[in-house]
């Protein structure tokens, strides 16, 4: 008897863990079994450098979807992306969406500026208002071999000739 209630015990023990390791899954992975709550929308960008698909997208610093899928429009030569956005939030045709980093050298992220003066966007249709990231290595290389003056300085002398 006493081996019985052992392995119901070690058994319910394992169904359970199996139960939290699902649910911790289905949570952390963003996955939806039930209810279809996104609606894909598309952005086209010349560069998509760092960014990579689950990258989240945000909106007035709130998360509102993620990045579904990266593809190449070779005809235009332009990158297309694909994301998913939370049907609460609206999205109007004026829209624009730029890449941006999270801090100096974090993750790429969607940013969104909804817009608000046209029609909203619905499923399937893109956002042609884009802003590529900005590379901070082309940044630094500028600034390091005089493409960019630093700040406060004009290039003339002190004494008014050149």
């Amino acid at each position: 008897m006493k081996k019985f209630t052992m392995e119901t015990t070690v058994g319910i023990f394992m169904v359970v863990g199996l139960l939290a390791i699902g649910y911790m899954t289905v949570k952390l992975g963003h996955v939806s079994f039930l209810v279809e709550d996104t609606y894909p929308l598309y952005t086209k960008f010349t560069t998509v450098s760092g960014l990579k698909p689950g990258n989240y997208v945000e909106m007035y610093g709130i998360e509102v979807g993620r990045v579904e899928n990266l593809a190449m429009d070779q005809e235009n030569g332009l990158a297309v992306v694909e994301l998913r956005i939370n049907k609460n939030a609206k999205i109007y045709d004026d829209a624009i969406a730029s890449i941006k980093t999270e801090g100096l050298i974090g993750d790429r992220y969607v940013h969104l500026d909804p817009g608000g003066a046209g029609e909203q966007l619905k499923s399937g249709d893109t956002i042609v208002e884009t802003q590529p990231p900005v590379d901070i290595t082309d940044l630094i290389a500028k600034y390091v071999f005089g493409g960019v003056k630093p700040p406060g300085t004009s290039g003339e002398s002190k004494g008014g000739k050149p």
